[in-house]
C-alpha cells in the first residue's frame, strides 16, 4: 500500500473510531449533579429547610447548614424504597425471609436473656412478650442488624430527592433535628434504614420522639444502643395505637364457593362483623366474639392461596408497617417463640 493510501485509510479509520466513541458516549445514561454521591449544603430544599429550622425551632444556622453540608445523596437509597418487599414480594416468598427456625432460635435466646424486661412490658402495656420480641427480631434481628445507612443521609435523600413523599421525608427530617437535640446525639452518628428507622425496633423520629420511654429509669429514652428502653417503647407504641389484652390477632378462615373475592386485601382495617363475614362466604376457624370486626384478606402461601381475617390487634401491628405482609410474619413469628 503506497503512502497516500496508507493515509487515507488511517484517517477513515481514525474518523470511525471517532464515530464509534461519540455513540458510546451518547448512548450512555447521563448522571447529573443531582445524581451523583454529592453533599446538600447547597440544594435549594435544603437551604430552605435550614431557614426554617433556624426561624421555626431556633437552632443554630451554622450547626444546621454544616449538617447539610455533610448530607449526602444515597442513589441506593432512591432504588431501595422503590422496590419494598412487602410490595414485591408474595407471602411465601416473604414469610421464607422472616419467618425462620433460625429467627426463632435467636429470638428464645433474646426472650431469655431480657426475660425482666419483657415480663414487665407484658405487664404494664398488655401487649405480649412474643410480640414484641417479634417486632425486634422482624425489624433488627434482635438489635444484631439495626441499618447501614446514616439516618441524616436517608433522610436528607427522600426528603429533598423523592418527590412521592417528600413531604413526610422533610417532616421526618425536621423531627430528627429535633430529637438529637433532646437526645444528645451525633446527628452525623447515627444509622438506620434506607428509610431513616432506627434502633432495636426501627422507629422513625416522629414516632421516636411519640412513644419512645426511658424504661429503665435512667433518664434517657435511648432506643438505640438501649434494648430495655427499646422493649418498653415498643409494648408503648402497640398500647397508643389500641391494642387490646388478651384478644386474638388473626383468624384463618375457609370460604365457600361462591365467597365474595373482591373485597379481600382491600382495606387493612378491620370493618366486617361475623354475620357479614358470613354472608360473604367466610367461615372463621374461631368463633369470633359478637361485637369484633375483621378485615378480609387472602395470601399466596407455598400449599396454595390462604384466607384469613384480620382482627384489631392484627391492625395495630400494620401501624408499625402497613403492610399485611410484615403483620402476618411478625404475628407467625410470635406463636413460633411461644
Amino acid at each position: 500500500m503506497n503512502n497516500s493510501w496508507s493515509k487515507m485509510f488511517n484517517s477513515r479509520r481514525s474518523i470511525a473510531l471517532i464515530a464509534v466513541v461519540l455513540s458510546a458516549l451518547l448512548a450512555a445514561p447521563v448522571m447529573s449533579v443531582a445524581e451523583e454521591d454529592v453533599s446538600y449544603g447547597t440544594h435549594p430544599k435544603a437551604l430552605q429547610f435550614v431557614d426554617k429550622m433556624v426561624a421555626s425551632h431556633g437552632l443554630e444556622r451554622d450547626y444546621v447548614q454544616g449538617l447539610m453540608n455533610s448530607a449526602r445523596r444515597k442513589q441506593s437509597i432512591l432504588d431501595a424504597i422503590a422496590r419494598p418487599a412487602e410490595k414485591t414480594m408474595q407471602w411465601k416468598k416473604y414469610r421464607r425471609i422472616f419467618v425462620t427456625e433460625t429467627r426463632a432460635v435467636q429470638g428464645r435466646v433474646f426472650m431469655a436473656e431480657h426475660a425482666a424486661a419483657l415480663a414487665r412490658a407484658e405487664r404494664d402495656f398488655g401487649v405480649p412478650k412474643e410480640i414484641i420480641a417479634a417486632i425486634i427480631g422482624v425489624e433488627t434481628r434482635y438489635g444484631y442488624f439495626k441499618g447501614r445507612y446514616r439516618v441524616l443521609d436517608a433522610l436528607t435523600t427522600l426528603g429533598f430527592d423523592y418527590p412521592p413523599r417528600a413531604a413526610f421525608f422533610s417532616k421526618q427530617l425536621e423531627h430528627y433535628l429535633l430529637l438529637v437535640q433532646e437526645q444528645r446525639f451525633d446527628a452525623r452518628a447515627v444509622k438506620g434504614s434506607y428509610a431513616g428507622a432506627m434502633g432495636y425496633g426501627q422507629f422513625i423520629p416522629s414516632s421516636y420522639r411519640d412513644f419512645a420511654i426511658d424504661f429503665d429509669g435512667d433518664g434517657i429514652a435511648d432506643i438505640v444502643d438501649n434494648v430495655t428502653d427499646a422493649i418498653g417503647s415498643v409494648a408503648n407504641y402497640f398500647k397508643s395505637h389500641g391494642w387490646r389484652s388478651g384478644e386474638a390477632v388473626v383468624s384463618a378462615a375457609t370460604v365457600s364457593t361462591d365467597y365474595n373475592s373482591a373485597l379481600a386485601n382491600k382495606t387493612l382495617k378491620p370493618a366486617f362483623s361475623p354475620s357479614q363475614l358470613r354472608d360473604l362466604g367466610y367461615r372463621p376457624s374461631e368463633p369470633l366474639a359478637k361485637d369484633a370486626l375483621a378485615a378480609l384478606f387472602r395470601l399466596e402461601g407455598t400449599s396454595g392461596t390462604e384466607h384469613w381475617l384480620g382482627l384489631q390487634n392484627f391492625y395495630v401491628i400494620t401501624r408499625y408497617n402497613h403492610s399485611r405482609l410484615y403483620a402476618m410474619a411478625v404475628y407467625q413469628l410470635s406463636e413460633a417463640l411461644r
